[in-house]
């Protein structure tokens, strides 16, 4: 979770990032305004129910679409399909996400009413499922981060694990939204994922056990030496304000060093981001939006109260969209060292609008570039020092990222 705003301005509504992959127990614009303007419509109701003015936007396709196959398709099911009666409201949603599936774009989305209300209530903070987030990669499946202290997270999943098939169904071609509605359910049931950390060869099902989760986005301490370290989990709707209290409350104490780890952080709301980075860049330009040929800015909205206080940023590999923008923008401006691994690469815009009937679009409208102008979808940001954490390191509980980062601090 914007259009093409002035350099100086906020975003006038949810802009929405990688979130919208998270499992919960959960162009179309032009269709969308001819629908309303010429009456194209599915009467809703499930069973008995008339479509109206089938032909009347005929006149505004190109030459190769005959928009006469929709209905002739619609009706074909309509009449022969063998479970009868055929809801009206269920072609009619299947009809909107196939038709956004068309772009070709893992993040343009189409979400029915139920789908809209998980994905807000994932924005909240509070949902059920598994706690992963998926994107896709290379066309895979991917798990871009498991969430912290999740039932993902306390079955094995990690950053940048491949899932091969969902309850023995291949994923190769699926869709995010399609993996989505697999691996949802009940709290309580459970999911196998086949994953894999290193290829198909070395593929395994992994059974997690579906949960109600309950996230705390910012978690912070203080430790003896002086070093604070701000974990943020997600850019969701309770972050600014969780962060503006670590903020408040580190503040009054002898600060030597921050560190902010963003680690396995898939990202969320652009405002958040703006917030966040603002406690360093002040009122400069946080990141840039390029859609088509133009280019607008985002600026910081607060004054750089951190700013002056040495701090190093942990990033890896499921570090998204969001963290990708505050760590960027901190690393233009060298008001932080970069330590971790290649951040995922999710750079591009999605601009989300609920509809009248409770249902919405997400559609991916422009791309992300930092302040000096670097390119982060598809490429991501490359730390200053490149550290790997390992599954040696894991099972051995060493954290030899956050260590480099206390080395850094330390030495200053």
């Amino acid at each position: 979770m914007n259009s093409a705003l002035s350099s100086s301005r906020r975003p006038s509504r949810a802009v929405v990032t990688l979130l919208v992959v998270v499992l919960v127990g959960s162009s179309f614009s032009t269709g969308w305004f001819l629908g309303k303007q010429q009456g194209v419509r599915s009467v809703v109701p499930e069973g008995e129910g008339r479509v109206l003015n089938q032909n009347s936007v005929s006149a505004f396709l190109s030459d190769d679409v005959d928009f006469g196959q929709f209905w002739d398709v619609w009706n074909l099911v309509k009449e022969n399909f063998y479970r009868q009666p055929v809801s009206d409201k269920d072609l009619f949603y299947g009809a909107l996400a196939g038709m956004v599936a068309g772009a070709g774009d893992p993040y343009t989305v189409y979400f029915d009413p139920d789908q809209a209300q998980e994905f807000q209530n994932a924005l909240s903070g509070v949902f059920s499922g598994i706690g992963a987030e998926i994107g896709v990669h290379d066309g895979l499946l991917v798990v871009v981060a498991p969430l912290q202290d999740s039932p993902a997270q306390h079955a094995g999943l990690q950053s940048g694990d491949t899932i091969w098939a969902i309850d023995g169904v291949e994923t190769v071609g699926m869709s995010v939204e399609q993996a989505v509605t697999r691996i949802r359910g009940e709290v309580g049931t459970q999911v196998t994922l086949t994953v894999s950390h290193d290829g198909l060869s070395a593929a395994e099902d992994v059974v997690i056990t579906r949960d109600v989760i309950t996230i705390d986005s910012v978690e912070w301490e203080y430790t003896d030496d002086g070093i604070v370290v701000i974990s943020l989990y997600e850019f969701n709707d309770d972050t600014s304000a969780l962060f503006n209290e670590a903020m408040n409350e580190l503040l009054s104490k002898d600060v030597n060093g921050i560190v902010l780890d963003l680690r396995s952080d898939p990202g969320g709301l652009l405002s958040t981001a703006i917030d966040v980075a603002s406690a360093w860049v002040g009122y400069r330009p946080v990141v840039l939006e390029k859609e088509h040929e133009d280019t607008h800015s985002f600026s910081g909205i607060s004054a750089p109260r951190l700013q002056g206080i040495p701090t190093v940023v942990l990033v890896d590999g499921g570090s998204a969209s969001a963290s990708e923008i505050v760590a960027g923008a901190l690393q233009d401006y060298g008001l932080a060292t970069l330590v971790g691994t290649q951040t995922f690469g999710k750079g591009s815009v999605q601009d989300y609008r609920p509809l009248p009937d409770g249902s919405a679009i997400k559609v991916t409208i422009a791309q992300w570039f930092t302040p000096n102008g670097r390119s982060i979808n598809e490429t991501g940001i490359t730390p200053d020092e490149v550290i790997e954490y390992t599954k040696e390191d894991s099972d051995a509980k060493r954290d030899p990222q956050k260590e480099k980062a206390f080395e850094i601090l330390r030495a200053r």
